[in-house]
């Protein structure tokens, strides 16, 4: 299990960095774009439909990360005691919710995706990008966070020193 665990976490890092320089290049092109706007008076048509992208993409790839680095929305007025069988009940069940939504948008942003790469959708601008390469980013991003969940399941429950602590 543990072999498990290290791919999942290893996955989820590399997702959160790669979903990092997307983040990073979006700022280039935008910061391109304003000078070529407002200084050069020569817009480009490119880079609103491709920041658009680069922000879906990056979003959903920073999910895991985020879940293994333990930076999602949490609220321990309760159960502030890693370790105690009360929180890792808690963290269980909200583990679960999180799984089963993962499951769900898996299951059926899958169909979505291949629905519009069999019928050779594409985006509604100017680009007419393929909507398989937008559509992809929801049910992979939502496979690696369920990905992740398992393995914090694991984490959790695993014999020995209480998991990490939320910050």
């Amino acid at each position: 299990m543990s072999a498990f665990i290290r791919l999942a976490d290893t996955i989820s890092e590399f997702t959160g960095r790669l979903a990092a320089w997307i983040f990073f290049a979006i700022g280039l092109i935008v910061t391109y774009e304003v000078a070529m706007r407002y200084l050069f008076t020569a817009p480009t048509i490119w880079v609103d439909e491709t920041a658009r992208i680069g922000q879906i993409w990056a979003a959903y790839l920073a999910a895991a990360y985020t879940l293994k680095h333990r930076e999602m929305i949490v609220i321990d007025l309760v159960f502030r005691m890693p370790g105690t069988v009360g929180r890792r009940l808690l963290e269980t069940f909200a583990l679960l919710v999180i799984g089963l939504f993962c499951f769900m948008t898996v299951y059926y942003g899958f169909g979505l995706w291949l629905q519009a790469t069999l019928r050779g959708h594409t985006t509604d601008t100017v680009l007419a990008l393929p909507r398989w390469f937008t559509d992809a980013s929801v049910w992979l991003g939502f496979a690696l966070l369920g990905l992740q969940v398992i393995a914090e399941l694991a984490r959790l429950w695993a014999p020995g020193p209480p998991p990490r602590e939320v910050r």
